[in-house]
């Protein structure tokens, strides 16, 4: 009969133990993959770890395989149809003739950024000779006025996004906290929900414009008109499906929970941030997220209608140019839109991972 050897065994004990706190480290940070979109790192992170390589690389190829080939197939698909196709503006630009722009629009802005180190360099020089000359009642300072840089314009559409989306959700949120608790109330929002939600940004823009030029009348305040027409914009088209999610979330709280806060006799606001708040967070930032996606669309036909510094002013820039690049400028900012709008929608599910148990993606 075969001794045990019990260091062997205490090694062997040690390492497995090793193995599963690894594990449960992959299990713990699969949650945040995902949320990131980043849910093939588990499985290769498990095959390393050692664990059934051969059921792991199946996952590794549905979660990473297959979307890289499909990603590949639409490329070589866009890249030998697209010259068979002619318009005004000549043949549909291939993948490497709109990487080209997007090579010739990162050397713009790093163009534009020396232009204007070197104009504030020159400001600099001649306000300090001023100085030394005894001449300070002559030192001005300058703002650069170069033109947007491909970057700028996607900072403002990111910008006015977010301002008119936090507007939005500001207002979006207490009604529907109030239309979820009070029947009369949701009673009351519900005609002007049903006509107003369906109104497209187009219709809302010059209406909104013309009441931002009567009211906002200063020059130089904090924001520009051109920044206010769109936020606004975004705000009345992006609000409507917080204010339903949240409305359904409060009004869909287990009538339990609504009983214990009666005999506990809890004020209208703790009943609010202890019972409501949490048992409806879920649905409330599937609304956000929802919100935050109309915005971003909206946001990009406002711009483009009313000319407003942004990418969709971008888009018909180049539209109107009609160069022989135009149409791989656009092309370019069409694909920054949608990766963008990944995006946003990611940073919401990161949000809500935060402070929600749920698992809807």
């Amino acid at each position: 009969m075969t001794a045990i050897d019990p260091e062997a065994l205490s090694r062997s004990e040690a390492k497995e133990a090793r193995k599963e706190r690894l594990f449960t480290r992959i299990n713990k940070a699969d949650a945040w993959f995902q949320v990131l979109g980043l849910s093939w790192l588990t499985p290769v992170l498990k095959a390393v770890a050692g664990d059934n390589p051969q059921a792991q690389a199946k996952e590794i190829w549905r979660l990473l395989g297959v979307p890289l080939l499909a990603i590949a197939g639409f490329l070589f698909v866009w890249a030998s149809l697209a010259p068979t196709v002619q318009t005004s503006l000549g043949a549909i630009p291939g993948p490497t003739q709109v990487w080209e722009q997007v090579e010739n629009l990162h050397a713009d802005h790093l163009r534009e950024r020396d232009k204007e180190a070197a104009f504030y360099e020159r400001q600099d020089q001649r306000n300090a000779k001023l100085i030394a000359a005894g001449k300070e009642d002559k030192v001005k300072e300058r703002v650069y006025t170069g033109k947007p840089t491909y970057y700028d314009q996607i900072w403002t559409s990111i910008k006015t996004v977010f301002f008119g989306f936090l507007i939005g959700s500001a207002i979006a949120i207490p009604l529907g906290i109030l239309g979820g608790l009070s029947p009369t109330a949701s009673a009351a929002m519900n005609p002007l929900i049903q006509i107003f939600k369906p109104v497209s940004p187009l219709a809302w823009l010059p209406i909104v414009t013309m009441v931002v030029s009567a009211v906002y009348v200063t020059n130089d305040g904090m924001f520009s008109k051109s920044f206010l027409n769109s936020a606004i914009t975004v705000t009345l088209c992006s609000l409507w499906p917080t204010l339903i999610n949240t409305s359904l979330g409060v009004s869909s709280i287990d009538k339990d929970l609504v009983s214990v806060s009666k005999v506990l006799k809890m004020g209208t606001w703790t009943k609010i941030t202890k019972l409501v708040l949490p048992s409806a967070l879920p649905l409330i930032f599937t609304g956000l997220r929802l919100s935050l996606g109309v915005g971003w669309m909206v946001l990009i036909a406002a711009e483009m209608l009313a000319q407003n510094p942004g990418l969709g002013k971008f888009v018909w820039d180049e539209f109107q140019n009609g160069s022989s690049q135009s149409l791989a400028k656009i092309m370019v900012a069409v694909l920054t839109i949608g990766i963008i709008g990944f995006l946003l929608d990611r940073l919401m599910f990161a949000i809500q991972s935060l402070f929600t148990f749920s698992n809807n993606r």
